[in-house]
């Protein structure tokens, strides 16, 4: 007699009978044993580890052109080496989520050259300027990570451009891909005056032992760092960032955050609560990249961020996980950090430590070219500078110019299209690739920014406000959309004549915790608030304009979108 597979059932007295209850399904975590790939993008990872697909493009794809590439290459390993597949021209919006991946891709492709802590010497800049105008189209963004984004690239060019790249030391290893991408840093790291600590050392350690290193190209999902003495990078925006604070025992070093992440479901970074000295930031970094890599979640991909592990542990396991299996050791309570009185902006003329001063400028919308960048490099020499920084909000700064060279500089800037005395509106704007170039966009972005900012100053050109609009092409909140004073996110709306037309929902209010009496949280979302693309300009034009008229001393944009009534905001 066969024996039945079936579950046994139990007898209750009062209701029946039951099943044994379910054993709840797994969510990919290695730690627990659920090694088998889950979705598509975790077979490719096993197959083989995406590192190893540089190989192939130097040796196969470089020399027998696109139509060689392996699909798996293509649209999953690549994004190590910091490619994508650019979108291909004329195909609207409202094909996005329809259209396969092959008819969406042009045969060309955005490259994402990661400059750590924004740091760039004149002979990398010039490299970096040459490669956009010969390879690229003269296309150079600066991004919201401190990357240069590159498009138009051949694959047949990536073995050249590898090479004059890593001649001056710079790289695309991991600048995409589930992988540790690049480390955000302060753009006057070494040189601020309100500086106690510089831990461009330990940003330096941490990409020179763990970028690239294969133990850590194998994670569910992209990984964020951010690493800065000075309140002036997104820190709560991270999967983990370190932010200088001084303990009163032992001395300066840095408070760390998890779990932080934007996207479709945005969390904010939580405090760790310990102190770190600068020697030990690298090793408890792995320390978290190892919980994420053996912990994060494999099954579903719109779970795999560290976010939600750190959301369903709680910071006190996640901590106690962290001491115990991955360093050996219990970590030193710490204090908050302190918050500048107001929110740090690099922008314009400032003094560094060590008396020279450093002037930071502002492109529209982080959009320059590869000769703009040949023409900035040799202004910065002509001011007797060897030192650029790129940050996390598409701005520039030239370090270490003499104090009686400043206004000069500013002027030449000025001359090239780069502005050190911005509006409050070029100042305050950022925008994502959106669909000029990128596949997951629904709305056209650079272009809508520029066209934004310029409107503004000329019917606002004396807004004597801070206020920050982030423009992005999609849900994906590239630009960090939910975390902007007015925050915008493409999608298709229905315009005056009933058809579907590019256009945003608005988020107002939204912030981080970058100064005292600053509370971090994301824009409020009011019911069908949302604007074509073509409303925009006077959309934003009038919401200002009623700030200004109404806002009471001294009174945030933020705090007074939270205090009118609804009507106030459309």
């Amino acid at each position: 007699m066969a024996v039945s597979s079936i579950p046994a059932r139990s007898e209750d007295p009062t209701t029946g009978p039951t099943r044994a209850p379910r054993r709840p399904r797994g969510e990919g975590q290695w730690a627990l044993g659920h090694r088998e790939p889950l979705n598509p993008n975790e077979r490719i990872k096993k197959d083989d580890d995406p590192l190893n697909v540089r190989a192939r493009i130097e040796n196969i794809y470089a020399h027998r052109g696109f139509a060689s590439i392996d699909p798996q290459d293509l649209r999953g390993r690549f994004r190590w080496w910091g490619l994508y597949t650019q979108r291909k021209a004329g195909i609207d919006g409202g094909r996005t989520a329809v259209l396969e991946p092959h008819e969406l891709e042009d045969e060309f492709f955005m490259l994402r050259v990661r400059i750590d802590g924004g740091q760039l010497s004149l002979a990398q800049l010039r490299v970096i300027a040459d490669i956009s105008r010969e390879f690229a189209r003269d296309t150079a963004d600066i991004t919201d990570r401190q990357n240069i984004q590159y498009h138009w690239i051949r694959v047949e060019d990536m073995p050249e451009i590898w090479r004059r790249l890593e001649s001056v030391g710079l790289q695309t290893t991991e600048a995409c891909g589930d992988c540790p991408r690049i480390v955000l840093g302060s753009p006057v790291a070494g040189v601020a005056r309100d500086e106690v600590l510089d831990p461009t050392p330990a940003i330096d350690e941490i990409v020179a032992r763990y970028v690239g290193d294969k133990q850590y190209s194998n994670l569910p999902r992209k990984f964020k760092t951010s690493i800065s003495w000075l309140v002036d990078t997104p820190y709560q925006s991270n999967d983990i960032s370190f932010l200088g604070v001084d303990h009163p025992e032992h001395g300066p070093g840095f408070d760390v955050w998890v779990g932080g992440g934007l996207s479709t479901n945005p969390m904010l970074a939580q405090r760790l609560g310990v102190w770190v000295p600068m020697a030990e930031v690298p090793d408890v970094w792995a320390g978290v990249v190892g919980i994420f890599r053996d912990y994060g979640y494999r099954r579903l991909r719109n779970r795999a961020r560290l976010k939600f592990l750190v959301a369903d542990w709680g910071v006190e396991r996640f901590r106690e996980v962290l001491e115990k299996d991955y360093l050996g050791r219990t970590l030193l309570d710490g204090p908050a950090p302190d918050l500048p009185a107001k929110p740090v902006d690099h922008v314009g003329v400032h003094e560094q430590a060590d008396g020279r001063h450093y002037v930071g400028a502002a492109p529209v919308v982080g959009r320059v070219s590869g000769g703009q960048l040949a023409q900035l490099a040799d202004v910065v020499e002509a001011h007797g500078s060897d030192r650029v920084r790129l940050t996390p909000y598409q701005k520039l700064l030239v370090l270490d110019v003499p104090s009686e060279r400043t206004e000069s500089l500013v002027d030449a800037l000025r001359g090239i299209g780069l502005e050190a005395r911005p509006s409050a509106w070029r100042r305050g704007t950022m925008a994502c690739t959106g669909i000029e170039y990128c596949k997951l966009a629904i709305v056209e972005t650079k272009a809508r920014g520029e066209e934004l900012v310029a409107r503004l100053e000329q019917r606002l050109r004396d807004f004597d406000a801070d206020i920050s609009i982030h423009i992005n092409g999609c849900p994906n909140a590239c630009a960090r959309t939910q975390v902007a004073d007015i925050g915008l996110k493409g999608q298709l709306v229905v315009g005056p004549d009933g058809r579907q037309v590019e256009g945003f929902q608005v988020h107002l209010g939204g912030g981080l915790g970058m100064a005292q009496g600053q509370t971090a949280g994301f824009g409020r979302k009011l019911r069908g608030l949302k604007t074509t693309a073509e409303e925009l300009p006077e959309y934003v034009e009038r919401l200002a304009r009623r700030y200004l008229a109404g806002r009471s001393k001294g009174e945030t944009f933020a705090n007074w979108v939270i205090r009118v009534d609804e009507e106030e905001l459309r």
